[in-house]
């Protein structure tokens, strides 16, 4: 379903834009969706609205068939947010081991106690921790927003999947050009 509005309080979550990730083959390039995701912080904290970043530093407790490519969270600055989006004192940082940013972190209470009712959210991966995070955010009452060219996965395949199945079941979907514009007009 394509965006209808933008509730007075929305929140941006900007899902794993990290160092060690950002450097993965994608289907779209990163540096293009770690640039909308920036833009959309950016309007975001212009009009006092939460930004929410959240990065990951590893995998859920508990066995796990899937084994981790070698080198996976190896270097020091790995679960680091990348620079382009210029994190802010007043931004909320969540970091998560799951693939939800949802689950066991606490998330939900920081935008409920600021009234948010609807979420947009942007990163890496389309069909990993961008779509785990929406299922949760729905599951959580908030109304989801999901900003397709701003978020990007390793399988092209998955990625349409997750943006013409999945996503339209959970929300809104929109171009990042279409929420800055409507960010404009409700603001």
């Amino acid at each position: 379903m394509a965006l209808t509005t933008l509730d007075p309080q929305p929140a941006l979550i900007v899902i794993d834009l990290q160092r060690g990730i950002v450097d993965s083959p994608t289907v779209h390039p990163t540096e293009e969706i770690v640039e909308r995701s920036a833009n959309l912080a950016e309007a975001f904290r212009r009009r006092a609205l939460p930004v929410v970043l959240v990065n990951v530093t590893g995998g859920a407790p508990g066995r796990t068939d899937r084994t981790r490519p070698p080198g996976i969270i190896s270097f020091p600055d790995w679960a680091d947010l990348v620079d382009e989006l210029n994190v802010q004192p007043e931004d909320h940082l969540v970091t998560k081991q799951r693939r939800s940013a949802f689950h066991d972190t606490g998330l939900d209470a920081h935008p409920r106690g600021l009234g948010v009712t609807q979420v947009v959210l942007t990163g890496i991966s389309t069909t990993s921790g961008v779509e785990s995070t929406a299922r949760s955010a729905y599951d959580h009452g908030y109304h989801v927003v999901l900003a397709t060219d701003a978020m990007t996965d390793t399988d092209p395949v998955a990625h349409a999947n997750s943006v013409e199945r999945i996503f339209p079941k959970l929300g809104e979907t929109a171009t990042t050009a279409e929420i800055l514009d409507m960010l404009t007009e409700t603001k």
